[in-house]
């Protein structure tokens, strides 16, 4: 049975001061670095760990992405690590013994035109050979799993056919963060809020710790979880990734009765549609050309994105905005994440997931957690290390998996 949830998250987790030493020092806490450091409490058996977050945990991109969870992206990299993160979003609710509403309604990803449907169809196949379950589905089958899309072939852009995921869904990200939370929690993880890394404390190319608005903290072995903000803590450390930070944008309705039974996904007009467990829809939109830290939804984009989404769904036509917002992700030039050492020995890296991030948390939690307790990449983790931007075996996922969120 799911772990019943509190009158107020605050009681899941002690706030603890930090102590001047750990074996490892986790930099953000956010989805990943508290998935981070439950992988190695619990499967690593290192306990001495803290977690750091310059605001409220999970106040970051966690509290900021549209809560999507796929794994039919199209190259095999991804497919692994993707997949390997929805097996385990399938066990959370039980191991972690909370309800985060991991809910699998599945995802369509749209084709509206001839291309659209070539890609479409080739990404199915690759998802098959990687053991993903996906399906091709022609329009009146797009029809039969969401009624409430506009299939007429009278539209600018008609519905063709789409990809089917029906292990694909959501979960209500709070909740998973206050899962998490409360599970390192219980194994003795120090998660300290309100502590920002402003440094590191180096012996020549070796990281020993980090400087903190709140004193220096001496670590054994120090990761990266950081979103938005990675390029910044390494230029810190003395070395340059090759990441670029923009905003994200999404927003929500008002609440609605449940009208929306999947999530839909169009690259062609680059806008994704669901709807939330109280009621409200969740539509979001492409990352934002220019680069920013800004927080805030951008109104061309957004613009662009609603008549995209009427256009779709023209039931929604009369719904009113809620709230906008902008997550600040870090896209690396292949738009696939790097998951590694650093330069640097003792500093791991975590980071340029772009929009696909919040998908990733358990899988990248217990990957990185393995790299960082092992000193070495996980065998899922070794073709996103930062080596590949000099060899060029890139893996560029960039529009091939039907949208990048």
């Amino acid at each position: 049975m799911a772990h019943t949830l509190p009158e107020h998250p605050a009681k899941l987790w002690r706030n603890p001061e930090p102590k001047r030493s750990y074996d490892v020092v986790i930099i953000g806490g956010g989805g990943h670095g508290l998935a981070t450091a439950y992988y190695l409490a619990s499967e690593h058996g290192i306990r001495n760990i803290a977690v750091l977050e310059k605001g409220w945990l999970a106040g970051g991109n966690m509290a900021r992405n549209t809560t999507i969870i796929r794994s039919n992206y199209l190259w095999d990299e991804s497919a692994a690590i993707y997949e390997h993160a929805l097996k385990l979003w399938e066990r959370w609710p039980d191991e972690l013994d909370y309800d985060f509403l991991f809910s699998q309604r599945g995802v369509l990803n749209l084709a509206h035109s001839l291309q659209d449907v070539r890609d479409s169809v080739r990404r199915v196949s690759a998802n098959k050979l990687n053991g993903v379950d996906a399906e091709w589905v022609d329009p009146d089958e797009v029809a039969k799993i969401c009624p409430i899309l506009n299939t007429s072939h009278d539209t600018r852009y008609p519905v063709l056919g789409a990809t089917w995921q029906p292990r694909a869904g959501i979960a209500k990200h709070d909740h998973v963060a206050w899962a998490l939370a409360r599970r390192c929690d219980q194994l003795g993880v120090d998660l300290v809020q309100n502590c920002e890394v402003t440094g590191f404390l180096k012996d020549g190319d070796r990281v020993v710790g980090v400087q903190t608005e709140r004193g220096p903290i001496r670590a054994g072995r120090v990761g990266m979880a950081a979103a938005g903000y990675s390029s910044v803590l390494a230029e810190a450390a003395g070395f340059r990734l090759p990441v670029q930070s923009h905003p994200l944008q999404a927003l929500v309705s008002e609440l609605l009765e449940p009208v929306h039974p999947t999530v839909v996904m169009s690259n062609h007009v680059h806008v994704y549609v669901s709807q939330a467990h109280k009621g409200e829809l969740v539509l979001g939109a492409g990352i934002d050309a220019y680069n920013s830290y800004t927080q805030r939804g951008s109104v061309h984009t957004i613009e662009h994105q609603m008549a995209a989404a009427i256009e779709l769904f023209p039931i929604f036509a009369s719904a009113h905005v809620l709230r906008t917002w902008g997550g600040i992700v870090d896209v690396c030039p292949d738009a696939s994440p790097i998951i590694g050492p650093s330069p640097l020995e003792g500093l791991f890296v975590n980071c340029g997931w772009g929009t696909g991030g919040f998908k990733a948390t358990p899988g990248v939690g217990s990957v990185f957690a393995h790299t960082i307790a092992m000193g070495k990449a996980h065998p899922l983790a070794e073709p996103y290390g930062l080596e590949r931007f000099t060899t060029g075996a890139l893996i560029d996922e960039h529009g091939a998996a039907g949208v990048a969120h």
